[in-house]
C-alpha cells in the first residue's frame, strides 16, 4: 500500500471510493441507496474534480495494486470560534480494506498528531473506536449531515 497526494486525475477514482464507502457505511440510513442523491457517483465526481482543482482540502489517497482503496481530506479552519485549527473533513476506506492499516496511514499522513476536529455519525462504533485510539473524544456538539440523522464532533 502507498499513501500519496491526490491529483485532479484521481477525481473519478476517489468519487467511486467515496460513494462505495458511503453505501457500505451509511446505506442503512436510507430506504434506497441506489436512488438517493447522496450516494450518486456522478455528483461525487463533479465534487472531487472541483475540490482537487481548487485545492479545497489537503487530500491524500491510499492505493494498493487494485487502485485507490481510501482517502483522507483535511483543511485549516479559519473561523475565529473554531474548536481546533484543523478539521479532518473526510476519511473513508473501502470495507474490503478495513484492518489493512490504510485508515491509520491516511490519518497519520494527513494530520500527524496535530490538534483537529471531525464529525462522525453517532451510530458508527467502528469509527468511534478508531478515533478514540487516536486521541479524539466527543466534545458534546451534535449536528446532522445528509442522510445521517445525528453526527457528533470529536476533538483532540
Amino acid at each position: 500500500m502507498m499513501i500519496r497526494h491526490a491529483t485532479v486525475d484521481d477525481a473519478e477514482s476517489i468519487a467511486h471510493v467515496h460513494t462505495t464507502s458511503w453505501r457500505e457505511t451509511y446505506g442503512r440510513f436510507v430506504d434506497d441507496p441506489a436512488t438517493n442523491p447522496w450516494f450518486d457517483v456522478e455528483r461525487r465526481i463533479t465534487m472531487w474534480r472541483s475540490n482537487l482543482e481548487h485545492e479545497t482540502f489537503a487530500t491524500l489517497i491510499a492505493e494498493d495494486e487494485s487502485g485507490i482503496i481510501g482517502f483522507a481530506a483535511a483543511q485549516v479552519v479559519t473561523e475565529p470560534d473554531a474548536v481546533r485549527p484543523e478539521e479532518l473533513t473526510m476519511l473513508y476506506v473501502l470495507a474490503r480494506a478495513h484492518g489493512s492499516g490504510a485508515g491509520q496511514a491516511l490519518l497519520d499522513a494527513v494530520l500527524g498528531g496535530r490538534p483537529a476536529s471531525l464529525w462522525v455519525a453517532a451510530d458508527n462504533p467502528r469509527a468511534h473506536s478508531f478515533y478514540r485510539r487516536n486521541g479524539f473524544a466527543a466534545d458534546g456538539a451534535t449536528s446532522s449531515f445528509g442522510p445521517i440523522g445525528t453526527t457528533v464532533r470529536l476533538v483532540r
